[in-house]
């Protein structure tokens, strides 16, 4: 009986070395896929990186451009450099005030029409007329000219 059980023991031992290397080569493998997961994630933080490293390069060279076309040369009369540089400077902040112009014009419109020709009491007309388009249209208009002055200044800009 010990020589039938110690036969099969040994038996049944005799695949351990195999088994255990079974186990390690699996362990091994496990780990060079994760270490492979690492290295992929790594490649694509790094091109994401290096994408928005273009974007950014390509916007300083956009502003760069831009710059550049803004230059004018000097005609060399002051009266004339100066009213070239007010036009110049002028066309958004005239193209807004003709904006508000508009708009105030428009809302004002629709406001009277309610109020007499319709017979809508002013709390409703208003509610009416400034709705939430117009709030944000008009909040948007705001936002950029004196957020771009605070984005100026946070630059370190004028």
């Amino acid at each position: 009986m010990i020589t039938l059980l110690g036969s099969l023991l040994g038996f049944v031992t005799s695949f351990a070395p195999d088994f255990l290397g079974y186990v390690r080569e699996r362990g091994d493998r496990a780990h060079e896929l994760a270490v492979m997961r690492l290295q992929i994630e790594a490649q694509e933080r790094l091109q994401a990186q290096r994408l928005e490293e273009i974007n950014v390069a390509a916007d300083i060279g956009e502003a760069r451009a831009l710059q550049r076309a803004a230059r004018r040369q000097a005609t060399g009369v002051a009266w004339v450099d100066a009213a070239l540089e007010l036009l110049i400077s002028s066309v958004r902040p005239v193209i807004t005030y003709a904006y508000f112009a508009l708009f105030a014009a428009v809302k004002g419109t629709q406001l009277y029409a309610l109020i007499v020709l319709y017979d809508a009491a002013a709390h409703t007309a208003l509610a009416t007329v400034w709705d939430e388009t117009s709030q944000a249209t008009f909040a948007a208009v705001l936002s950029f000219w004196f957020g771009q002055r605070a984005m100026q200044r946070f630059r370190g800009g004028a």
